[in-house]
């Protein structure tokens, strides 16, 4: 997936995103990690872990799914205004492969930023053995939130 040129609509849109990130506990349960980050584009790390497997010792899909979220969320987040949240609207899974190896990476692209709905791509790699294997695709529709209470980042 080739790298967006967005222009960010919050200069710190850097800061925000890693103090958001850093409020996750989902992604600190993962153990998971921002790689790239520009705008419209982040990329997620997280290394192989038992109690994330599923009963083959595969990466469970609900932590794939979970941490692609992440990525596609945190790359539209990166280009709405500094008083906005982000939330996931939907998404569409497509798990491609066993999710086999020591590392994973989950990259976020934006498609189409909007105002208030913002369309962005996922896909999930595993690395294994020096190898990068494509195990799953997402695609997800992000809503930018103003003016709530309790919604940060």
């Amino acid at each position: 997936m080739t790298l967006p040129t967005f222009e960010p609509r919050c200069i710190d849109y850097a800061q925000r995103v890693r103090d958001s990130f850093a409020l996750q506990g989902a992604m600190q349960t993962l153990g998971a990690r921002l790689g790239l980050l520009v705008p419209g584009a982040v990329d997620i790390e997280l290394d192989w872990a038992q109690a994330l497997t599923q009963q083959h010792g595969f990466l469970h899909a609900g932590m794939v799914a979970t941490a692609l979220d992440s990525a596609c969320g945190y790359a539209g987040f990166t280009l709405m205004p500094a008083d906005a949240a982000v939330l996931t609207i939907e998404f569409k899974i497509n798990l491609l492969a066993p999710a086999k190896g020591q590392r994973f990476r989950m990259e976020g692209r934006v498609l189409k930023p909007g105002r208030t709905i913002t369309v962005s791509q996922g896909r999930a790699f595993a690395l294994d053995g020096g190898q990068e294997k494509l195990v799953a695709t997402m695609d997800c529709t992000l809503m930018a939130v103003q003016g709530r209470d309790g919604l940060r980042g």
